[in-house]
C-alpha cells in the first residue's frame, strides 16, 4: 500500500487531533511534535485546519468571522472542503511523500461533527463529500480529546481577549452535540481513534497521548516507544 492508503509515509505517519473548543489540541500537537523530534530525530510537520496553507488560511479567516454562517452548514462544509483540498495538495501529501510525520489540529472528523452532527447535514452527504476531498489520505491515528463543553468554552474564553469566533459563540447545546459526535466517531472507529480525557492536567493528557501512539503506532516511536506508556 502507499502512504496515502494507510496514513503512513516511508518513516512517518499522519496523526490528527480532534475535539471541542478549548480541549487543548494545539498544546498537545506541539508537545507530541517535540517528543517525536527529540526522541526519534524524524521530521515532524505541525499544521491545522482550517488552514495550513496560504489559501486555506484565507478561507479560515472568513469562516471563523462567520461570513458563511448565513448560507447554512452545507455552504460552510463546502468552504472547509475547499480549504482541505488545498491543504492536502500543498502540505500534507507532499510531507507524507517525503516520509515525514504530519500532526494536524483538526481534520475531516471536525466537518462530520460541526457541520454534520451539530449542524444537521445528513451523515451520508458529509461522508460523500469527505470521500471526494480526502480520498485515501486518511489518518493512521486520530486522538479525540474529550472534555465537558462548559469547561472547554471557559478555557477558550480565558485564552484570548478577542470576541468568540463563529463556533465558540454557539450555544452550549451545540457544543454538547459536538462532544456526542466526537465520542460517537471514536466508538464507531476504534481501530483509528483513541479517546483521551482532556479534563486532566496537561502532563497527564500528554502521557495518555504518548501511550496511545506507542500502542497504535509502535513503528513510529521505534525503540523510544517502549517507555512512552
Amino acid at each position: 500500500m502507499t502512504h496515502e492508503a494507510t496514513g503512513f509515509g516511508a518513516t512517518g505517519a499522519f496523526i490528527t487531533f480532534e475535539g471541542g473548543e478549548g480541549a487543548g489540541k494545539s498544546t498537545q500537537v506541539q508537545r507530541l511534535a517535540g517528543h517525536l523530534r527529540a526522541r526519534t530525530g524524524r521530521p515532524v510537520v505541525t499544521t491545522r485546519e482550517p488552514g495550513g496553507s496560504p489559501k486555506a488560511e484565507a478561507i479560515r479567516a472568513a469562516l471563523l468571522a462567520g461570513i458563511a454562517k448565513p448560507y447554512g452548514p452545507f455552504a460552510e462544509a463546502l468552504l472547509f472542503s475547499a480549504a482541505r483540498i488545498d491543504h492536502l495538495d500543498t502540505l500534507i501529501r507532499p510531507a507524507l511523500a517525503r516520509g515525514e510525520t504530519v500532526l494536524c489540529d483538526r481534520f475531516s472528523d471536525s466537518t462530520r461533527a460541526y457541520q454534520g452532527a451539530a449542524g444537521g447535514i445528513e451523515p451520508d452527504l458529509v461522508l460523500s463529500l469527505e470521500r471526494v476531498v480526502v480520498g485515501p489520505t486518511r489518518p493512521a491515528l486520530t486522538l479525540i480529546l474529550d472534555l465537558d463543553p462548559a469547561l472547554g468554552l471557559a478555557r477558550a474564553a480565558r485564552r484570548s481577549d478577542a470576541a468568540p469566533d463563529r463556533f465558540e459563540a454557539e450555544a452550549l447545546a451545540f457544543h454538547a452535540r459536538l462532544r456526542d459526535a466526537f465520542r460517537a466517531i471514536a466508538a464507531d472507529e476504534p481501530e483509528r481513534c483513541a479517546l483521551i480525557d482532556a479534563g486532566a492536567a496537561p502532563d497527564a493528557v500528554e502521557a495518555a497521548i504518548l501511550a496511545a501512539v506507542a500502542a497504535r503506532l509502535p513503528d513510529l516511536l521505534g525503540e523510544a516507544g517502549g517507555d512512552a506508556a
